[in-house]
């Protein structure tokens, strides 16, 4: 059964998934499109910033989103872009070869951005819920789990979690914060150029 983390919450893959191992892991995303009146359809995009030890990326292909699909190295593919985030279960999927993170990569950090949130006068406040999970692709069991509700705030851009090392293991910490600048002030505060 999966751990439900709240704010800050941080939980070891590696021991949750026990004696089945932990070698992948797919990262599932997923919300539940604004009500009319909020600006038209919503488009929240995934993605992710592979993190050396200084939290910024060694390089902008480190930027793994609906652009740039599969990291140089394989060890992180993003699965496709949902425009509108409709249906049950995941809305966007991340999936991460354990084995395969580069030896300089210390984290894999997830951003949740609304597409063109400006033009459409919209943020994270008119989202009725959204979650990010995470499965062990080795039996599918659901590990751990952050809902973010309703109401997250008048951002357009959240940093919704990461998956790191801590030493021989793999954690999951969830995040849910937000910096100044929406989508490229954020890309910025990590070290890629936009």
């Amino acid at each position: 059964m999966a751990i439900s983390l709240s704010k800050g919450g941080t939980i070891s893959l590696t021991k949750e998934a026990g004696p089945r191992g932990l070698t992948a892991i797919t990262v599932g995303l997923g919300w539940d499109p604004a009500p009319q009146g909020f600006g038209g359809t919503t488009d929240l995009d995934a993605s992710a910033l592979l993190l050396d030890a200084s939290g910024r990326v060694a390089q902008d292909s480190d930027f793994v989103y609906f652009g740039n699909l599969v990291h140089a190295s394989g060890a992180v593919s993003h699965l496709g872009d949902n425009l509108t985030g409709e249906g049950e279960g995941d809305d966007e999927q991340i999936v991460i070869d354990l084995l395969a993170v580069p030896a300089g990569v210390e984290s894999v950090t997830f951003l949740v951005s609304i597409y063109e949130a400006e033009k459409k006068g919209q943020t994270f406040s008119s989202i009725a819920s959204s979650f990010i999970r995470v499965v062990n692709n080795d039996g599918g069991s659901e590990l751990a789990r952050f809902d973010l509700g309703a109401g997250a705030g008048s951002t357009s851009t959240l940093v919704f979690g990461e998956v790191y090392r801590d030493g021989a293991e793999w954690k999951f910490r969830a995040l849910g914060d937000t910096y100044d600048g929406g989508f490229e002030g954020t890309l910025r505060q990590f070290g890629v150029n936009v």
